[in-house]
């Protein structure tokens, strides 16, 4: 878990905090689509560009929250601060993925957005930044829920297919 004084976020820090979160999952979830296309594995891509598409609504939602709040007043939480607190990590995309491997990545990677907040409430004073934290810890619930849905519905064979992968080649 990054390191932060949850004791002391106001609640424009953690709104903050939260678009940042939000933005490098959707960040990640898009190169992962990205690159699985390439390497024509479309089912897994597919998914992940949806990934990114949900990540970027949530992100939306709460830039709206945090305009309607404080305007445009300038952020003072750092990407640098983070790092892969919902996004998955860089090593969990492979080539010839399945869609149902996509979707396991991207469930753990809503488990551990969720215990990120669960964690961050042990340390949290202020009632507005309580509440927000409160309803992100559920939203990542929501999704868990809307990924185990889709889990149950992929066929038990979801194959990726007889793919050779390149031998190498001299340089």
């Amino acid at each position: 878990m990054p390191e932060f004084d949850f004791a002391s976020l106001s609640l424009r820090d953690a709104l903050d905090l939260a678009l940042l979160i939000e933005e490098e999952a959707q960040e990640r979830y898009q190169e992962f689509a990205d690159n699985l296309s390439l390497h024509h594995t479309p089912d897994a891509a597919h998914f992940y560009a949806d990934m990114a598409g949900f990540e970027a609504k949530h992100r939306a939602a709460i830039e709206a929250r945090r305009n309607a709040l404080f305007g445009d007043a300038p952020m003072r939480i750092s990407s640098a601060t983070l790092w892969d607190v919902e996004a998955p990590e860089f090593d969990q995309a492979r080539i010839y993925m399945t869609a149902r491997e996509a979707m396991e990545v991207a469930l753990a990677s809503e488990v551990k957005a969720h215990d990120f907040y669960d964690a961050a409430l042990e340390h949290v004073t202020s009632p507005d930044v309580r509440s927000l934290f409160e309803d992100l810890r559920a939203d990542e619930l929501e999704h868990q829920e809307l990924i185990k849905g889709m889990l149950a519905r992929m066929p038990p064979d979801d194959d990726p297919g007889d793919f050779d992968e390149d031998e190498p080649v001299a340089q």
